[in-house]
């Protein structure tokens, strides 16, 4: 743990991350929850393989290091015997994560709002009861998003998400991004061209394939097909641990929290993003490539 930030919470704990040997080529894909860690693990998969009836098999094929619920002897052990170019998944920010000079990490963001509503569905889709007082069933009172907007960005408080830990993942990853294998992507240009995302992506892990290929792999990661062959891109899909592996790719869209919030929490959120974020980093982190474009004109 030299040098990195702790991240100890019930659901992660970023010293696993002691027990993995780095490789020169291996892909970490890092970011917050449900910013699109899926869709980007997807592109890589796709992408390495070149195949595009690749069994993804996620949750087994590239790891969630961070999560406690697997012994981390048993997660390394299986990386370790791995001979293929490895991707693993982190929801730890940047400044938690064993920062190797030649390994590539890609860092997803989406807007926090759309992050937050969409995490609210996929708890109620999960069997991990611990952020039950955090995410009632039954909120009359606006707890959850009062929680969201008051969490601190560590311990129990990172793990379910408040926007102080999505603000920690955005400046880590920021801090870092002019190191030649740290790239930062946004949900809402991956939505807006996945055409050009997979081209990003290829070029990163300098990988190459006829364009025949690459059109076939891009159809395979369109939102629309995943959520369809749920069974098959959902992490740990056909297992049965989810209620709904359907359900775990929501709707993919934005602005999921319009008609929903009050003007009163709207106001407060506003607040509380001019205070963390200049208005260009804002307007990044908020709507990608297009919000930052809009906010500059």
């Amino acid at each position: 743990m030299t040098g990195r930030k702790l991240y100890l919470g019930p659901l992660t704990d970023n010293r696993r991350w002691d027990m993995v040997d780095i490789r020169p080529d291996d892909v970490i894909v890092a970011t917050p929850p449900k910013c699109g860690t899926t869709w980007m693990q997807t592109i890589v998969a796709l992408l390495l393989s070149g195949d595009p009836d690749v069994e993804t098999e996620l949750s087994v094929k590239m790891p969630w290091v961070d999560i406690r619920i697997r012994e981390m002897s048993d997660v390394a052990a299986r990386l370790e015997a791995m001979t293929h170019r490895r991707c693993m998944k982190s929801h730890t920010p940047m400044d938690g994560l064993p920062l190797d000079d030649e390994a590539q990490y890609i860092c997803v963001f989406r807007h926090p709002l759309d992050a937050h509503f969409s995490y609210r569905k996929h708890l109620r889709n999960i069997p991990m009861p611990w952020f039950g007082l955090w995410y009632p069933e039954d909120d009359e009172d606006g707890v959850t998003f009062r929680r969201f907007l008051d969490g601190g960005a560590e311990g129990f408080d990172g793990d379910a998400m408040p926007l102080a830990h999505i603000i920690q993942h955005y400046k880590a990853a920021a801090a870092r991004a002019d190191r030649p294998n740290v790239s930062m992507f946004h949900y809402a240009d991956m939505n807006h061209d996945l055409n050009g995302t997979f081209a990003r992506v290829a070029d990163l892990l300098n990988i190459s394939h006829p364009q025949h290929v690459m059109e076939q792999l891009v159809q395979v990661a369109r939102f629309d097909n995943m959520r369809a062959n749920a069974a098959r891109f959902a992490p740990g899909g056909g297992t049965g641990f989810m209620k709904s592996d359907t359900d775990f790719f929501d709707s993919g869209s934005s602005g999921k929290w319009v008609g929903t919030l009050t003007d009163e929490e709207l106001s407060a959120y506003d607040d509380l993003m001019d205070s963390y974020l200049p208005p260009n980093e804002r307007a990044w982190l908020e709507h990608g490539t297009l919000g930052l474009a809009t906010h500059e004109q």
